[in-house]
């Protein structure tokens, strides 16, 4: 695709995939092969007895807290969990801010996530920074996730079964092609 200067750069590199796909596992394996400082987040679930109770978010610098719990209140519910936007503001919002010459993970753009402003506001500002961005998008949504899916710079990956294991080594090559422009 071009642009008023020439080829539009696809810096934002995101995965989509059905639920247990292996998205966030692509993702952590990104994460681990990186060479480059990073920031960000991931999501992990959280079970109990084998069953999912909730939905963890991680940072790269440590912190953690729910994004969703079972037993969470809120007037934000997906299904049977409670969605904290607490968390979602204290823990995700500054962990995908821009910083110079890092890579910026956001694992994900999907419901829960944005019932937070904040939260969309600030994916914004890191998909439109100078920064690479890797991170994990749902399937459908509203009118913003759509609006995510649609942009110019942002190329999509389909997580399947077949391609799950090549896409952290490929996903890690373009990340490298990008910092050396």
């Amino acid at each position: 695709m071009l642009g008023v200067y020439g080829p539009i750069m696809k810096k934002n590199i995101f995965l989509t995939g059905a639920p247990s796909a292996g998205k966030t596992t692509v993702i952590k394996k990104v994460i681990s092969g990186l060479t480059s400082p990073a920031n960000g987040f991931y999501t992990e679930e959280e079970r109990a007895a084998g069953k999912r109770t909730g939905f963890l978010m991680k940072t790269l610098d440590g912190r953690q807290g729910y994004l969703a719990h079972q037993d969470q209140k809120s007037d934000f519910h997906i299904r049977r969990y409670g969605v904290s936007i607490g968390n979602i503001e204290a823990i995700a919002v500054p962990a995908i801010a821009p910083a110079a010459g890092n890579v910026i993970i956001l694992d994900e753009i999907g419901k829960m996530e944005c019932f937070s402003e904040a939260f969309r506001h600030a994916a914004l500002r890191a998909l439109e920074s100078c920064n690479v961005v890797v991170g994990t998008i749902t399937f459908g949504g509203d009118e913003f996730i759509e609006g995510i899916r649609n942009r110019a710079d942002i190329e999509i990956h389909e997580v399947t079964m077949e391609n799950r294991d090549l896409l952290p080594a490929m996903i890690l090559k373009k990340i490298t092609e990008l910092l050396l422009q």
